[in-house]
């Protein structure tokens, strides 16, 4: 992945599309989605990754896929460590 422009958060995807759309406060989509309010803010405000369990809850409540929600993230994570400059040594075939 070779892309110029950071990924977009989970977090901001969920709170600018389905829970500002939905005109719903972050309590009240804390408690449709089972989780405390707290944990639900760290998402949203991009200060936590999205979980798999989370995927799976956000997934349910929107008539998604979770497994659309964590490529959002994995795309987002990819992205981010490609970032890092990381000097590796190519793996060759070892010769004895």
């Amino acid at each position: 992945m070779n892309t110029l422009r950071r990924p977009t958060h989970p977090g901001e995807i969920l709170r600018e599309d389905v829970i500002k759309h939905l005109g719903l406060t972050v309590t009240e989509a804390a408690k449709r989605l089972g989780v405390t309010r707290k944990t639900l803010s760290a998402l949203i405000n991009c200060k936590a990754s999205l979980s798999p369990e989370m995927a799976v809850r956000i997934a349910k409540a929107t008539r998604t896929s979770p497994e659309s929600w964590l490529y959002m993230q994995a795309k987002r994570d990819l992205w981010l460590a490609e970032q890092k400059t990381t000097e590796v040594e190519e793996l060759t075939e070892v010769v004895i």
